[in-house]
């Protein structure tokens, strides 16, 4: 694959920032050109890794830190797939790679409601940020009647472990739940054997 190296390099590059141990919004400013340059390139991402299923998105692991520090996965989204309402519980970037998605972010009230904002549509190369201090409550679709989208996710943590919840945006009652992988395998970024 002609943009092997892209994920690795990304990799390699993102953590070096987390290293730095900065606040969160120079992390996230730090890692959003990154970001954007690697969705700017659409040669990179292994077939395993942008598959749709029929029935619901996936969500599959590329990288996870070690120390759980940083995490990066893909979203694939078919036709007319979308979330729950949820949210993240700790930093992330979402950059669209395939496609294009369709974004609603809601606001607690004060008795306990969800409020919807604007609906946006992000397109191909856009990258945006949630956190529980910016906002970290939404719902994402894909925006495409007739083919996948495809998003790279980065997060402060193990995301597929991360204790989270989705909504009831009427009510705003919550559900806990942990998201998992869709794979069960992920891509060995480090095996430079076959290059050699």
């Amino acid at each position: 694959m002609a943009g092997a190296n892209r994920l690795r390099d990304f990799v390699v590059a993102a953590t070096r920032i987390v290293d730095q141990r900065l606040d969160e919004a120079a992390t996230l400013h730090a890692l959003e050109p990154l970001l954007a340059d690697l969705v700017a390139h659409d040669d990179w991402l292994p077939d395993d890794y942008a598959a749709p299923d029929a029935q619901f998105y996936r969500q599959y692991l590329l990288h996870a830190d070690p120390l759980e520090r940083l995490s990066i996965v893909s979203f694939v989204w078919g036709p007319g797939q979308k979330t729950p309402v949820h949210d993240h519980r700790v930093w992330g970037l979402v950059g669209v790679l395939r496609g294009a998605e369709q974004s609603i972010s809601y606001r607690r009230a004060e008795d306990g409601r969800l409020t919807p904002g604007a609906s946006e549509r992000l397109e191909q190369g856009r990258v945006v940020a949630v956190s529980p201090t910016i906002g970290d409550i939404h719902e994402i679709a894909n925006a495409l009647p007739d083919r996948s989208s495809i998003s790279i996710h980065v997060y402060g943590g193990n995301i597929g472990a991360v204790r989270r919840a989705t909504y009831d945006p009427a009510t705003g009652l919550e559900k806990p739940f942990i998201s998992g992988y869709s794979n069960r395998a992920t891509p060995n970024l480090w095996d430079r054997s076959k290059e050699a």
